[in-house]
């Protein structure tokens, strides 16, 4: 069983920036991909970015392209989502899940084993 809690969603103004932060416990995720998903009201969960294990591979919904970046940090454990412009309609809460799976990144929520329990995102006008 693994763990991950998520921290450092809050309310921001548009334009203004956020790091959030993912932080695995128990077993190992060792060689696996890492993705952020969000989900606003009435809405599907959507992709937002995910990375590899060693962090040289990246892929980014079209929405966030060129705002977001994700990294890690494999010895803490820790996954970032640096969200910079913030816009209004990035108000969502925030989930980081964990993909064991081989292959490439993955951009559908169904090949996410792990989820967290989610960070809320409001950005206002």
């Amino acid at each position: 069983q693994v763990q991950l809690v998520e921290s450092g969603g809050g309310l921001v103004q548009a334009g203004g920036s956020l790091r959030l932060s993912c932080v695995s416990s128990g077993r190992t995720l060792s060689g696996s991909k890492m993705g952020w998903f969000r989900q606003a009201p009435g809405k599907e969960r959507e992709f937002v970015a995910a990375i590899t294990w060693s962090g040289g591979s990246t892929s980014f919904a079209d929405s966030v392209k060129g705002r977001f970046t994700i990294s890690r940090d494999n010895s803490k454990s820790t996954v970032y989502l640096q969200m910079n412009s913030l816009k209004p309609e990035d108000t969502a809460v925030y989930y980081c899940a964990a993909d064991t799976t081989p292959g490439g990144l993955a951009r559908v929520a169904k090949w996410y084993k792990d989820w967290g329990q989610g960070t809320q995102v409001t950005v206002s006008l």
